[in-house]
């Protein structure tokens, strides 16, 4: 038997954002521990606005379990928040959302790495030098002395975890980065995402740095890209069938639906979706082949393979709970009857 350290985490009740919160408690086992093997476990939900403090009592149940690097015997295990009676938590959107294995997202998640209230590389005084030189950048006065670092042992951590993490690189604004995440299904895509949120968060702690998620956190008025959260997606039928029948028809649905969309796609995509730095507004949709600046941008390849494959919903923000997007990416897609 050995003892492991059991790193429960799960999302609180703050809004519009839930906050990853995480604990730790030590179990022995023979070896690293199933899901099945994984007991509940609860929390204080009066500190993290998910209880009252004359009932605070919340229970975690863990629903996926990853190997953790930093530590010996470590183990990161993600929760859903449940009620003392079992049922899920009014904050657990992961409990109630529209999952298929056969649908595949692909999460390209930007943020901004922060020190000392500013994007990190930025002067004390002003701004750096304009957007440019930045994306996919190298060297000293593109990416500084300690961002590279952060990122390629972030890529680390997760790939040592089990996340499907496919590739990171430095994003248009000074201090911007993104990385990219694969997975089949909503919530198994959603947990991998949410994961290495919380790896990235925690790896940051050590360099004194903030990870900003916000989709704007320069301002509207200032000529710095915003932060979004790219959000891939194929069906099977998208994969083996296709057909452009099919694509414009589900095209219309997203356009009938872009209002309940844009509702769990992010706070403040208002400051985001302008119209400007390769986004369509806020209130229109609109879809395009290579077009950076739609609703839903078409891979030239979708179209060449007779219009099979992914699409690329670019509305989602950085800040955005990937359980909600992938869902309600879903709840569109159900609507659009296969010929």
């Amino acid at each position: 038997m050995a003892k492991y350290k059991l790193e429960y985490i799960w999302l609180d009740g703050y809004e519009p954002v839930a906050n990853l919160r995480g604990k730790t408690q030590i179990k022995e086992f023979d070896s690293f521990p199933t899901l099945e093997e994984l007991p509940l476990w609860g929390f204080d939900g009066s500190s993290t606005k998910q209880a009252e403090g004359h009932s605070s009592d919340c229970v975690l149940k863990p629903v996926a379990v990853f190997p953790d690097a930093t530590k010996t015997n470590g183990v990161l295990v993600m929760c859903e928040v449940l009620l003392p009676d079992g049922t899920p938590h009014p904050t657990n959107a992961r409990a109630t959302i529209v999952d298929d294995p056969d649908t595949w997202f692909g999460f390209e998640q930007e943020y901004f790495l922060y020190q000392d209230g500013r994007p990190l590389g930025f002067p004390r005084e002003g701004y750096p030098e304009p957007q440019g030189k930045y994306y996919t950048g190298v060297g000293y006065s593109a990416v500084g002395d300690i961002a590279r670092e952060i990122v390629d042992t972030h890529l680390d951590l997760c790939l040592e975890a089990g996340i499907n993490h496919e590739g990171i690189n430095a994003e248009v604004a000074k201090g911007q980065w993104e990385f990219q995440v694969f997975g089949k299904g909503s919530k198994t895509a959603a947990d991998q995402v949410w994961m290495a949120r919380y790896l990235l968060l925690r790896l940051c702690e050590k360099y004194g740095v903030d990870v900003n998620f916000h989709c704007k956190p320069l301002g509207k008025d200032l000529d710095w890209n915003g932060s979004g959260m790219h959000s891939n997606f194929s069906t099977k039928y998208m994969r083996e069938v296709g057909g452009k029948e099919y694509f414009e028809a589900l095209m219309a649905a997203f356009d009938k639906y872009k209002n309940e969309h844009i509702a769990v796609y992010g706070p403040d995509n208002h400051l985001r979706l302008t119209g400007l730095h390769e986004t369509q507004s806020i209130d229109k949709f609109n879809y395009g082949v290579a077009n950076r600046g739609a609703s839903i941008r078409v891979p030239h390849s979708f179209v060449n393979n007779g219009y099979k494959g992914y699409l690329e919903d670019r509305r989602p923000n950085s800040a955005g709970d990937p359980y909600k997007i992938a869902s309600r990416i879903l709840q569109t897609i159900a609507t659009v009857p296969t010929p």
